[in-house]
């Protein structure tokens, strides 16, 4: 084995976004590319000499060949030891277990979470601190200096670590340590739910349909749900990770699982139906023909968590990022609950987490998760709902009805614009921000401006401040529409415009959310010029 320094030079474009750097995969298989960036990672945490590290993904394709590139690197920059999931998998809310649980140094973890994967589609990298959970923009931001600075990075030419077995080995002085991907994660979560109340439930003849899209969650579902909890076998389907993701698709929503939904809606529908995305961190619920929007999802979960042991002496607060739908906050009201609004990115909720001031978050983007780790948690989502309704004996249409009922209903839905090209939609969105002081008292397709800004962020434990997360609409009667330019994609742009509106008549509690949307759907595009700006007259995707 021999310890090498390579000369190279800086490489536009590695700057992190919310979660870490997403790039083409033939991109990140560029000479110096992977290794420039894990370098500034390094350079950006101080180091690694003596350190702990943990390291996996999602199995998408290059995995496998960038987790040796980052051992070998590792190993050449002394540190101590890195802990490997088995095959170099690791879902992304297992890792942030295993990071807290071996209070390591923080974590390496290989996903582009939702989007595509395969030769010609995403690969991403990300590092997570101490605390289990994505970095923070202070860390970024040195990680992003640090690749506008780099010369060399360093390395060991070394035959490949065998990744196929737990157990221990060696690379110079560097330790490894490969792990059964879902031993820790599974005893946490049995930690967390009454599994005796939901094998109760299987066992008196309750269905399951757990869609795990060919991604990272399938082994971990099997062995909870079927093997653990004696879900019928063949309840997890696409359950075999693979690293095109079986040519899908690794998003949770009606569009890309709908294969799920039409199982879900159709004459022989499961009690139960839930899917989860490339990296395991979101999930989508749905009952025998009833969809839950994630939004609906957060605030069902934060009404009903006492129910299941790990929560029942309550919340200390709840969390939300800013474009989800407000109806959690009617719970938070309503219980007398702590209720933040973040700026979208799982690290903002670290720090409530980490203080104590929130138990449950969640993003509209089928994010959900509480305090055990700090990433949000597909599986964790999944097993709450189960939970819940092992204890209460409902079906998913009735804790929604019941729950409308109660604190009202929050009509909501996200149109994704994607692809947009990248200089269109930065000119619509400065196009709004000239136009935020003369909007309010203005009508719009029928709906009147109350409220317009853009959102800021001050948080309340460390001071820090976010700027420019979003543009906010308000309209009189409770109604809003939030813009935004995503940071997970690729290519070009994503404008996502997120539209709510407030229903408290029980008789208009079941209408289809783009019908009852639809005026604040036709203001969005008055106030924006959406179909002028982009010639899009519909979008991409609607959840």
């Amino acid at each position: 084995m021999e310890r090498i320094t390579v000369q190279t030079q800086p490489i536009d474009g590695q700057k992190p976004g919310t979660s870490g750097l997403r790039k083409k995969t033939n991109v990140y298989m560029e000479p110096h590319y992977l290794e420039n960036f894990i370098q500034s990672i390094f350079n950006g945490i101080g180091g690694v000499a003596g350190k702990t590290l943990v390291l996996g993904g999602d199995g998408r394709y290059f995995n496998d060949r960038a987790a040796q590139v980052i051992l070998r690197m590792a190993a050449a920059q002394g540190a101590a030891r890195m802990i490997v999931g088995k095959d170099a998998l690791l879902s992304t809310p297992a890792a942030s277990n295993m990071i807290r649980l071996r209070k390591t140094d923080g974590g390496i973890i290989m996903s582009a979470s939702h989007n595509p994967g395969g030769p010609k589609e995403d690969f991403g990298v990300k590092f997570n601190t101490p605390n289990g959970g994505p970095a923070p923009e202070e860390v970024t931001d040195r990680i992003y200096a640090a690749t506008k600075e780099i010369g060399s990075y360093d390395i060991v030419v070394a035959s490949d670590v065998d990744l196929s077995k737990p157990g221990q080995s060696s690379l110079g002085d560097m330790q490894i340590e490969v792990v059964d991907p879902v031993a820790d994660y599974a005893a946490l979560m049995e930690e967390l739910f009454d599994f005796d109340a939901i094998a109760k439930l299987f066992a008196g003849g309750f269905t399951v349909r757990f869609d795990a899209m060919h991604a990272i969650t399938g082994p971990y579902a099997k062995a909870i749900l079927e093997d653990r909890l004696g879900a019928a076998p063949g309840s997890v389907v696409n359950a075999v990770p693979s690293p095109d993701f079986g040519g899908g698709h690794p998003d949770p929503n009606p569009i890309w699982a709908s294969e799920l939904m039409e199982t879900m809606f159709g004459p022989d529908a499961p009690d139960f139906g839930a899917a989860s995305d490339g990296d395991g961190d979101r999930n989508m619920i749905v009952g025998r023909g009833a969809y839950v929007t994630p939004s609906d999802s957060l605030a069902v979960l934060a009404a009903n968590a006492h129910l299941a042991p790990g929560y029942a002496k309550g919340l200390s607060g709840v969390a939300r990022s800013m474009p989800t739908s407000r109806a959690v906050d009617r719970v938070a009201a309503r219980r007398g609950l702590d209720c933040y609004e973040t700026p979208t990115g799982w690290k903002f909720f670290g720090n409530l987490l980490d203080a104590g001031r929130a138990t449950l978050c969640g993003e509209e983007s089928a994010g959900t998760g509480s305090d055990h780790v700090r990433e949000k948690d597909g599986l964790w989502a999944v097993l709450l709902w189960l939970n819940i309704l092992a204890v209460n004996g409902k079906s998913v249409q009735q804790m929604l009805d019941d729950h409308w009922a109660e604190f009202g209903r929050n009509y909501y839905s996200r149109h994704d614009y994607e692809g947009v090209d990248a200089e269109i939609a930065g000119a619509l969105m400065e196009s709004l921000l000239l136009e935020l002081p003369t909007l309010v008292g203005r009508s719009f397709a029928g709906k009147t401006v109350s409220s317009a800004d853009e959102f800021a962020y001050d948080d309340p434990v460390d001071g820090s401040h976010s700027a420019r997360q979003g543009i906010r609409i308000g309209f009189e009667g409770g109604g809003r529409v939030v813009f935004r330019l995503s940071g997970t994609g690729t290519v070009g742009a994503t404008l996502r415009v997120y539209l709510e509106d407030v229903c408290e008549d029980p008789a208009a509690m079941h209408r289809d959310p783009q019908e009852a949307l639809a005026e604040i759907i036709a203001a969005a595009d008055a106030i924006a010029g959406i179909t002028e700006r982009t010639g899009r007259d519909t979008p991409d995707v609607r959840t």
